[in-house]
Order: C-alpha cells, then sequence, then structure tokens
C-alpha cells in the first residue's frame, strides 16, 4: 500500500520534481546550519511586480513539494537589495527632485519621497513585506543594508578580499574594455557623501581588512571591507550572500542564465556550493513582445486582481514556467476557469493524483471545497446578454439556476460574480460588436425558437445543449462551431462564449426566447 511519501515522491509536477532535486543534492542530510534555506530576492528601487510574486510564490510551491518528501526543516529569505544605489529615479514616485539630489546612495539612505518611512528604502521593504503578507506567504524578510552593517557578511567580505585576484579573473573577460579599467567587485560607501563608488582599487590589505581607492578629490582613502563600510558589486553580492547564508534554493529569470554561471563561479572560488536552481521564462505581452517595466507593456498584479482571484494568477504562474508566455488581459478568464476546473476535480481524485493538481500546489496541499455552480465565462456572458456590472441582477439570475447558491454558501462565485462585473465593465463592453444575422442563420435561429418553445422548463444544460446542436446541423452551416459563432456574434456582440447549452440553462429559457425574438425583429440584443 503506497504512502503520502511514495505519492510525493512519484509526483511527476514540477515543483516536486525541483523537490526532489534539492533532496538528492543534500544526499537527504540536515545541514550543518539546521535547515534548507530557500531565497528570493528583491531590488527596492521600485514596487513590488507580477514578476516578484511570480517568483515567490514558485519558490513556495517547490518548498510546499519538498516538505512533503524530507522532514528537514525549511526556510524562506526574501532577500531586498536595499544598499544598492539608486541609478535612477522612478517615474512613479513624489517628490522626484528631492530624490534627484541623493542619487548614487544606497537606497536606506535616501529620504522617503512618501514622507512614510525613515528611508526610500525602508517605504518600499514595507510595501514588499505588505504585497508578501497580503498573499499569505510564509517569509522572513532580509535586508542588505541590516546584514552589511550588523557584520552577518563580515565574514564572507573578508573571504573575498582573500580570493580578489582570482574573482577578478573570472569577472573581467566578461566586461568591456572601458569597464575593465575601472571594475573592482567592492564599492566603498563615499565617507564624505554617502555614494556607492564605482572606483579602481590602488591596492588591499588582507591583514587589516581594507582596500585603498582614491576619491573624487584625488586623495586616497583607506576603508574597512567590513562593518557597512563597502558594498559588493552585484554578481560578486550574489555569490557572496550565497555562500555567507548558505543559500541552498533560488530561481532566476532566463535573463540572469548567465549571471547565475558567473556567481556560482565566484561562490565556489569562495568554498562553497551555489544553491540549486530553476530558470523560469519571462513574460511576453499580447503582441508577443518582452515585458518591460520601463515600457509599461505589462500586466501588474494589482490589474490582474481586479478582474480575477490571486489563486487565478497562482495558476498562470504555475503552468509551464519554462515556457513564455503571454501575460495581458485576454488571458485570465480562462485562467479563472481552468482553476475552477482543477478545484472540482481535486476530492474526485487519488492522493497520487492529487500531488499533480494545480490547486494542491496553489493551496499548499489543503485546496478549499468547489462551488461548482457557474464558470466565470458563462458569467461574462450573463454580464453581457444582461448588460449589467450590478452583482445583485447577476446574483437573481444564478440563483433561478441553482437555488441553493448563496454568497454565504458559494463564497467563491460570489467573488466571480464580483470579478466577472468588472471585467465585463472593462473589456466586454467597450468592445461588443453585433452584427445582424444572414437569411440562412436567422432561419436557423428561427428553428431554435421552436425547439426551446418545445422543451420542458426544467431542461438541463446538457439537453439544450444537445437540440442546439441538432438545430445547427439541419442548416447549411459549414461546420458547428460557425452555428455558435453565429449565435455569440449575434447575440452577445462577440465572436466565443462558453457552452450555449449552459447559457440558455442560466439566463433562462423564456429569456434566451425573448433574446432571440428580439433580434429577429431587427432590435439591439443589449437589454434594455
Amino acid at each position: 500500500m503506497s504512502t503520502d511519501r511514495d505519492n510525493a515522491n512519484a509526483a511527476r509536477s514540477w515543483p516536486f520534481e525541483e523537490a526532489r532535486k534539492l533532496r538528492d543534492r543534500l544526499d537527504g542530510k540536515t545541514p550543518d546550519k539546521g535547515y534548507v534555506l530557500f531565497e528570493t530576492g528583491y531590488g527596492p528601487s521600485g514596487l513590488p511586480h507580477i514578476g516578484t510574486f511570480g517568483e515567490v510564490v514558485r519558490t513556495t510551491m517547490v518548498r510546499k513539494a519538498f516538505a512533503e518528501i524530507s522532514d528537514i526543516p525549511t526556510r524562506l529569505f526574501a532577500f531586498s537589495d536595499d544598499m544598492d544605489g539608486l541609478r535612477k529615479v522612478p517615474d512613479n514616485i513624489p517628490n522626484k527632485d528631492m530624490v534627484t539630489e541623493h542619487l548614487g546612495k544606497p537606497l536606506t539612505t535616501i529620504p522617503d519621497p512618501f514622507g512614510t518611512h525613515e528611508s526610500f528604502g525602508h517605504h518600499n521593504n514595507a510595501r514588499l513585506q505588505a504585497f508578501l503578507d497580503e498573499f499569505g506567504f510564509e517569509y522572513e524578510f532580509q535586508s542588505s543594508t541590516e546584514c552589511y552593517k550588523s557584520g552577518r557578511f563580515d565574514s564572507a567580505l573578508l573571504n573575498m578580499l582573500t580570493h580578489y585576484d582570482e574573482v577578478m579573473k573570472v569577472i573581467l573577460p566578461t566586461l568591456g574594455e572601458e569597464r575593465r579599467a575601472t571594475y573592482s567587485p567592492f564599492l566603498p560607501i563615499c565617507p564624505k557623501t554617502g555614494v556607492v563608488l564605482q572606483v579602481p582599487m590602488i591596492s588591499r590589505d588582507l591583514d587589516a581588512g581594507t582596500i585603498v581607492y582614491r576619491d573624487e578629490d584625488g586623495k586616497t582613502q583607506e576603508v574597512p571591507v567590513t562593518g557597512g563600510h563597502c558594498k559588493l558589486q552585484w554578481k560578486a553580492d550574489w555569490a557572496m550572500r550565497w555562500s555567507a547564508l548558505a543559500v541552498d534554493y533560488e530561481m532566476s529569470g532566463k535573463d540572469l542564465i548567465e549571471s547565475v554561471k558567473l556567481s556560482s563561479r565566484i561562490c565556489r572560488i569562495l568554498g562553497s556550493a551555489p544553491p540549486e536552481g530553476f530558470t523560469y521564462e519571462l513574460f511576453l505581452d499580447e503582441n508577443g513582445e518582452k515585458i518591460s517595466k520601463s515600457r509599461g507593456n505589462g500586466l501588474s498584479v494589482e490589474e490582474w486582481l481586479t478582474y480575477a482571484p490571486p489563486e487565478s494568477l497562482s495558476l498562470f504562474m504555475f503552468n509551464s514556467p519554462r515556457k513564455a508566455k503571454r501575460l495581458h488581459f485576454d488571458v485570465i478568464p480562462r485562467q479563472v476557469d481552468d482553476y475552477l476546473t482543477h478545484l472540482a476535480k481535486f476530492n474526485e481524485q487519488d492522493p497520487a493524483a492529487r500531488l499533480d493538481n494545480p490547486v494542491w500546489h496553489i493551496h499548499g496541499g489543503k485546496p478549499p471545497a468547489a462551488d461548482g455552480f457557474v464558470t466565470f465565462g458563462l458569467l461574462l456572458n450573463l454580464a453581457s446578454v444582461c448588460n449589467t456590472e450590478d452583482k445583485s441582477i447577476l446574483w437573481g439570475f444564478i440563483t433561478r439556476y441553482a437555488p441553493n447558491a448563496t454568497p454565504e454558501t458559494a463564497p467563491i462565485l460570489d467573488r466571480l460574480i464580483g470579478y466577472a462585473a468588472s471585467y465585463y465593465r472593462d473589456f466586454v463592453k467597450p468592445a461588443k460588436t453585433y452584427r445582424a444575422p444572414s437569411d440562412m442563420e436567422r432561419a436557423a435561429m428561427e428553428d431554435l425558437v421552436t425547439v426551446l418553445e418545445a422543451l420542458p422548463d426544467d431542461a438541463d444544460a446538457e439537453a439544450i445543449q444537445t437540440d442546439i446542436y441538432e438545430v445547427g446541423k439541419r442548416h447549411p452551416f459549414e461546420n458547428l462551431r460557425d452555428w455558435f459563432k453565429t449565435l455569440y456574434e449575434v447575440l452577445l456582440g462577440q465572436s466565443q462564449g462558453p457552452r450555449f447549452g449552459s447559457f440558455v440553462a442560466l439566463y433562462g429559457k423564456n429569456e434566451s426566447i425573448a433574446l432571440i425574438n428580439r433580434v429577429l425583429a431587427g432590435k439591439n440584443p443589449a437589454a434594455d
């Protein structure tokens, strides 16, 4: 008889594959630090974005899968590179002129333009934590500034200084000629200006743990590499952090493949094993072009959550992380309905199959009970034919279709109705384009009215769908898809939709007949 662990060891979904890879790397043994460390990184010069969500949710999925196959304790660090010097003033902040005066300084020493925290870095760190907390992630926040200034990184920084020449041999061949002339992995924090300096090193003293550089005035300065007096260039910094914290697992995007290789080489020079990794693909916009924050051609977490539940976004992140995917508003309805389908299947599956169901990973093994009443696509079409954004009107139709459904007994459905109303308002309604039926299509629709009138009032969606199919077969459509496309374009003002039998069952047989007759009479099908 198979056990839960046997099932987890046999699960084929990618988080379990990653978890087993990590367990094998550890040879099933607890690391010296007493736990397995997962890490995600965040650059706090901007606010958390959809990529931040994707990295944390995917890492969490692997962490949960690891807990199913191993008893080794785990921790997840959400690490903020808040000691980085600010290179560019973001466009979406107030008091830009004030921030401009502090360019080049660590984010945690720049005054907060929002006036709510002790620094710009602290403000964005707070936003990151609020963002992660909103989704219920289990993590421990880590600040680069705190790690540098508290001495937590001191030993690793001195180790970097010891291996300076070896590190330089790895990095310099990757740089252009001009950059090679000034490069050093150590970036002193100028004692006079507080700016993170990118200056060449004149000398270093291993015994004293210091470096010497020439400042803007031409004078030589000697500073310790410890205690927050210096920070590292980011590729060296990434490697040092892996070594100092003994990170076991960290994901990164396809655009960082070469950086991962470089940082891994440096990490080995420091005497540590680089973490197990996972490379995920980047998102594309609706035109198939790479999403860029500066271009603003992406979709934000806030925008997604205006029109769909967070579980649907988690599903989008779960599906095929190694494939480039278009991230735009049109993908939302499909993701919602796919989530509902997976949720409905969960309780019907055996324990082994459940582990490969996306909702197991989305909900950490404990998905909620499915409402199982109406799909998101149907709700959108109901809103469309009713021409309404009013939840109460939509609920009025739903309770006739599913008398046992109420906002209290069907909380998932209640949330979906609100999302559907918003999505209809902003995307469906503005894009509606009705057309008149051709003579052949008109004859088919008249036939459909006769068929619907003959159906009993309590006919279910399957019976209605079967009869609609038969009507289409009786008329010279090239294929049945064209028949249903006709119904969508003429009655709903769109080229596609859900199963029409389900729509009729939800909207009501008599209401559907009235809608078709309205069109046959040459009137606008949109409800008054």
